[in-house]
């Protein structure tokens, strides 16, 4: 395919020890050559470093100090030639370096334009493109290894397996159709048909078991604190995160609004949520926060729910135990550095099957003991994320659910003896639902919207 040169900063703004421009095109050598003094780039050999700096070529005036990085293709990110300008990390430098280089031929890079082109120009496929964004954002060491895994083409790897197996059933099905009288092609039979869709079936279930944990380690937990004013749900949050983000006072209703916050409990990332204590009040901007608190609430994937143990359970407890009903949660009893006033049977039949879990924060203890109960209860078991294959992306597990009820429905089609061409309809259908998460069949608007979420440069 042929591109334009684009161009972009890659780097964050903002003062740093280096900035870099990208450049990617046919003419990007040809353009960093008008700009660049130090050596002919025409003539230097690929992946190689050069010292000089960049001039422009209209007054003659130095622009800026840099090291030079020339990449020919299709040995690069984008199978075009790449050009990497290092420049001082100020605001004002990089960006006169950016202009002049746009001002010489280039045209500005839209965002995940150079990801894009890697897609486009066949050096990664869809899955793999998306998996960049996710290696951007992980918040977590987790995280990081199911991305790197996806970008690496785990993923894209188990997909087309499945693809050709079905691609060769699919053609052994037409040669049958078309050809009926050839003795030396094996008849797909009904029987052989069930087990290749049967196997087909249980990879794409295999897959979906992995999204729950897939899409946590992707998009975070979002975890909310809940409980009564002053039973310690703000100095949980900052023993969660280890640092005081939280205004702690004995005094009720200190928290008037959400505090969001991001923290990794081992591995899992949590989008740790602290409330307004939810009371009825008279003060006017802490009911403002009590509402906010009812609205997070219903969104939350986690409630972790703060008593206190040296209170007796009071009609407010037992009315946020039946407003998160039949939601996840952890029951926490804080404050054991107090003398005992909670019932803690009566606690254990409120929390049902939630795990309850003791904490002083006062003396930081308990601490430990509800990270463990938060990992196990998303992540039963040494789940690893390099022992699975894991599905994280939202797009792929709606299509990986559509391709399961498509081989569902062949498989049904074929133990109920419909013709074969008629359950060859299903199997096309999966085959072409699978085909949409690796991009070999994906519309043109799907993919713009797609790398218009990726930050510039990238």
């Amino acid at each position: 395919m042929e591109f334009d040169t684009i161009a972009a900063i890659s780097t964050p703004m903002g003062e740093g020890a280096i900035a870099i421009v990208r450049l990617s095109g046919d003419e990007a050598i040809e353009i960093a050559n008008r700009v660049f003094k130090g050596k002919n780039l025409k003539e230097v050999d690929s992946h190689t470093i050069h010292y000089g700096h960049i001039v422009d070529p209209d007054t003659n005036q130095v622009v800026e100090e840099v090291m030079l990085t020339l990449m020919r293709g299709p040995k690069t990110f984008t199978r075009e030639d790449v050009i990497e300008i290092n420049c001082h990390g100020g605001l004002v430098s990089v960006n006169r370096v950016l202009q002049l280089v746009l001002t010489n031929g280039a045209s500005l890079a839209e965002p995940g334009e150079f990801t894009k082109r890697a897609f486009l120009n066949g050096r990664i496929d869809l899955s793999q493109a998306e998996a960049v964004m996710d290696l951007i954002r992980a918040k977590t060491d987790r995280a990081m290894s199911v991305a790197i895994g996806q970008m690496e083409g785990r993923l894209s790897t188990l997909i087309n397996q499945l693809r050709q197996e079905l691609l060769e059933t699919l053609a052994h099905i037409e040669v049958n159709i078309d050809y009926p009288e050839y003795d030396d092609v094996e008849e797909m039979t009904h029987h052989v048909l069930l087990e290749k869709a049967k196997h087909v079936r249980d990879e794409i279930i295999k897959l979906l078991e992995t999204s729950n944990q897939g899409k946590i380690l992707r998009e975070g937990l979002s975890t909310v604190i809940i409980g009564r004013p002053n039973v310690g749900k703000s100095s949980l949050l900052n023993s969660l995160v280890h640092e005081n983000k939280a205004i702690v006072t004995d005094i009720p209703g200190t928290t008037r609004d959400v505090i969001e916050e991001y923290v990794n409990v081992r591995g899992v990332p949590l989008r740790l949520v602290d409330t307004a204590g939810i009371r009825e009040t008279e003060d006017i901007v802490e009911r403002i926060g009590v509402e906010r608190s009812r609205e997070v609430l219903k969104k939350a994937d986690l409630i972790l729910l703060v008593l206190n143990y040296g209170d007796e359970l009071t009609e407010e407890d037992e009315r946020l135990f039946e407003a998160i009903s039949g939601m996840e949660t952890i029951v926490i009893i804080n404050k054991t550095d107090l003398a005992q006033k909670i019932n803690m049977e009566k606690v254990k039949e409120l929390a049902k099957d939630s795990p309850v879990v003791t904490t002083s924060l006062l003396e930081e203890k308990g601490v430990d003991a509800l990270e463990k109960a938060i990992s196990s209860l998303f992540f039963t078991g040494t789940v690893e994320a390099n022992d699975l294959t894991y599905v994280s992306n939202s797009r792929h597990i709606a299509l990986l659910t559509q391709a399961k009820k498509s081989i569902e429905d062949a498989i049904s089609g074929t133990e109920s003896d419909l013709p074969i061409d008629m359950v060859q309809i299903d199997l096309t259908r999966t085959w072409e639902l699978l085909g949409e998460i690796i991009g070999d069949a994906v519309h043109e608007s799907l993919i713009n919207q797609l790398f218009s979420q990726f930050c510039l440069g990238k």
